[in-house]
Formats: structure tokens, C-alpha cells, sequence
């Protein structure tokens, strides 16, 4: 790989702060006491402008990677995980380094912390090793009933891979496990899920809500039933209210 180094990705992403940005960030993201994202540090950087740097610096170095991962700031972790999702994804990547990146991604899901970060590559450095070479998927169980909301959030964001190549068990049965989760963030991602797999099969999504809809949280209802008629929202919104 290339000698790229997580010193000199930092020292770029200096150059590319912005105060106005800034300022949106901390209206975006939840940091005050208490909230998911107190404990991180934000630089102030355009997601679009940290995307593209990854871009150049997507050969890097698996230990220059985590080092990345272990920095406080934010938007420096973001750039790690963009860089693993590129470099997964990347033609010439060798089915021996993807297994490492999948390895550094399990093995570091303490610094996959906020829901971004889990979304930026979680399909495709998980799910995607998964599904492409054929691996046994008790990973996704096992993060599904951790105690850490980011990790149940990887569980089931990790399907989305499956879902888009028409696999759709392990999104269902996980959702199963995750369908009365008490985090928001788990919450939007399962009934955005149950979305995405019903585009695919929505007699299987109805099913899914015919048992579910009147005791599932409100807003994981919502984003389920999303792409659903009028006629049928109105219906599985009525029984949750009932």
C-alpha cells in the first residue's frame, strides 16, 4: 500500500475547517450532556470535502487506519472509516486485505460510535465480506444483543448489503431481535431497513408489521412503512394507536 500516513491526513483535514461549518455540526449532532455525541470533538468539516481527501488517501495502511480510529476528533474517524469503505470496495483490493479491514472494523467498533460513522461503511466493510465470500453471519447476531446501541445499529445497517442483492433473512430476523430497541438511532435504522427489504418482498414486510406494528416504536413504524400506500400507512399507524 502506499505511504500515506494518519499525520499527514490530519494535518488536510486542518486546511479544510470551517467555522460556519462548525457551528451546523454542532446543530446536527446531539452533543449535549447526556447525549450520544457528547464525547466527541469536531473539527469542522465539510462531510463532501473529508470524502474526497479519503479518495486520495485510500491506499493507506491498515495500522496508519487505526490510527485514525483511535483520535477523539470526529471528523478524523470519519475519514478512516471513508477509506475503508473505499478501499474495500476498491477493484484491485485483495480478498486477503478485505478480510483485514472486515477484522480492524469488528475489532474497533468502540471508536464506530455515532450513527454516521456506523453508516459511512458498516454495508460494505461487514456486510459486503459476509455476502461476498460466504462467511458465517453469527458476528451480526452477536453485535444485535450488545449492550453498545452503535453495535445493534451495525447489525442490522451491515444487511443493507444483503438487502441490496435480494437477501433479505437476516434483515427480518434481526429486526425481529431489534424491533422493541429502546435507542432512537437503533430504531431508525431497523424500520429503515424493514423499508429497504420491503421494495424487495412487501408481502414479507407486511407480514412483518401485521405482527409488529402496535407494539413497535412509533418512529421505527414510520420509517418502515415509508413507501407503503396512504391506505396502508394510515392502517398500521391506526394500530399502533389502538
Amino acid at each position: 500500500m502506499v505511504d500515506v500516513t494518519a499525520e499527514q491526513y490530519i494535518q488536510r483535514l486542518e486546511a479544510l475547517t470551517s467555522l460556519v461549518e462548525l457551528e451546523k455540526i454542532h446543530r446536527y449532532f446531539k452533543t449535549g450532556e447526556g447525549e450520544y455525541a457528547e464525547d466527541n470533538i469536531f473539527m469542522g468539516v465539510r462531510m463532501g470535502s473529508n470524502f474526497a481527501l479519503a479518495k486520495e488517501f485510500v491506499d493507506m495502511d491498515l495500522d496508519e487506519i487505526e490510527k485514525m480510529l483511535d483520535s477523539p476528533i470526529h471528523d478524523v474517524r470519519v475519514g478512516a472509516l471513508s477509506i475503508m469503505g473505499k478501499q474495500f470496495n476498491k477493484k484491485k483490493t485483495t480478498a486477503a486485505r478485505r478480510k483485514e479491514l472486515f477484522d480492524l472494523y469488528i475489532r474497533r467498533t468502540d471508536r464506530i460510535n455515532s450513527w454516521d460513522l456506523v453508516d459511512l461503511s458498516g454495508h460494505h466493510v461487514v456486510g459486503g465480506y459476509l455476502y461476498d465470500y460466504d462467511q458465517p453471519r453469527d458476528v451480526l447476531y452477536d453485535l444485535a444483543r450488545s449492550k453498545d446501541w452503535w453495535e445493534r445499529r451495525i447489525a442490522i445497517f451491515a444487511t443493507l448489503y444483503f438487502v441490496r442483492k435480494g437477501d433479505l433473512d437476516d434483515t427480518f430476523e434481526i429486526a425481529e431481535i431489534l424491533v422493541h430497541d429502546d435507542h432512537d438511532l437503533v430504531q431508525k435504522a431497523v424500520g429503515g431497513l424493514l423499508r429497504e427489504a420491503g421494495k424487495t418482498d412487501q408481502k414479507r414486510l407486511l407480514d412483518f408489521l401485521d405482527h409488529y406494528a402496535k407494539t413497535m416504536p412509533r418512529v421505527e413504524l414510520r420509517y418502515a412503512i415509508e413507501h407503503l400506500t396512504p391506505q396502508r400507512r394510515q392502517h398500521y399507524l391506526g394500530l399502533k394507536d389502538s
